[in-house]
């Protein structure tokens, strides 16, 4: 089997949360692999990355050069280009700079290209099979991929469980030569404006979904949010109807956020709004499709009208505290 390598993106001397699902990747596609964590930047932020990967990487590959300070994928690209062996299986998160990073990496190696990954079924006779999803996330679907002159893999935030640490690892500096000029310039990250509820610091959270069907029935779910004493959010189609404000937002447009339980109502479950949610949270989904893609990544998943079903919660959430504070009496 070949090599598998895992790059994984920092920021602020912190390795990104998709470190653990990588990790988890890389064993379904070889059980026994000992797979390489790369890590590009430059400063004590990269040192700093690459030392909380120790836990969870027997090998951490640190790529450092001024020019990788910013994010840039094109000169990411040419590092990785002169770091990788050809024939090499490299796991990317498939975010924003994900996707702009592995499209050109997988041509440059001369390997398949495989993007929003959600599971890796099948492995053998220089094939991969994987699970994606097509018509806007309506459908998944297998595709089987050659990888015998390797592969680059984006898999989708949250799709893996994230590994547990289990290494002791050792950081590895890997110095490049390639010219690290590029077309294009960093010129500034804009942060997201604030709103009236910072749903980034919630452990629970009652998100809604096309499923809520018109402005006037937000007001259900906000009860239910009372109730459980958490905030609302959304996917993008309830913002650009305009019925809740931006910064409620989850998912690659929007928020990022890591509530402890995330109540999915009415949500499909697309990548876009998947790679919003970070930390594993416990995922209780309700949609009356059931063949929605969220019910692949739930823990617990209800095929319900949203509309009949939050009221109902609603109510068993408060017959339970008028019990609890019953009993505390």
């Amino acid at each position: 089997m070949a090599r598998i390598f895992a790059y994984v993106p920092h920021a602020g001397g912190v390795a990104d949360e998709a470190a653990a699902e990588l990790l988890t990747a890389a064993a379904k596609i070889d059980a026994g692999a000992a797979p390489v964590a790369i890590l590009t930047g430059s400063g004590p932020e990269l040192d700093q990355a690459a030392e909380s990967l120790k836990p969870l990487y027997s090998e951490i590959w640190k790529v450092s050069a001024e020019a990788l300070a910013q994010p840039n994928a094109e000169v990411v690209r040419k590092a990785l280009i002169e770091v990788i062996p050809a024939g090499s299986i490299v796991l990317v998160p498939h975010s924003h700079f994900g996707w702009d990073l592995s499209p050109g990496l997988s041509i440059k190696l001369n390997a398949a290209y495989l993007p929003d990954v959600l599971d890796i079924v099948a492995v053998g006779g220089g094939s991969l099979t994987a699970v994606r999803t097509e018509f806007g996330g309506q459908i998944s679907v297998h595709v089987r991929c050659d990888i015998s002159t390797g592969v680059v893999i984006n898999t989708r935030p949250g799709a893996f469980a994230a590994a547990a640490p289990s290494a002791s690892g050792a950081v590895v500096d890997k110095p490049i030569t390639s010219d690290l000029t590029s077309g294009r310039r960093y010129l500034q990250t804009i942060e997201a404006e604030g709103g009236d509820v910072d749903i980034t610091k919630q452990n629970v959270l009652v998100s809604i979904g096309r499923g809520i069907q018109e402005a006037d029935n937000i007001e259900i779910a906000q009860e239910l949010a009372d109730a459980l004493g958490c905030a609302v959010s959304c996917s993008r189609p309830v913002v650009d109807a305009k019925w809740l404000d931006k910064s409620r937002q989850i998912g690659s447009s929007g928020k990022t956020v890591k509530p402890k339980v995330y109540l999915a109502l009415g949500i499909s479950g697309s990548f876009q709004h998947l790679a919003g949610l970070k930390g594993n949270p416990f995922i209780i989904a309700v949609n009356k499709n059931s063949k929605a893609p969220i019910f692949r990544v739930a823990q617990v998943g209800i095929v319900d009208d949203i509309l009949e079903f939050m009221p109902a919660l609603t109510e068993r959430v408060r017959q339970q505290g008028s019990m609890a504070q019953g009993a505390g009496r």
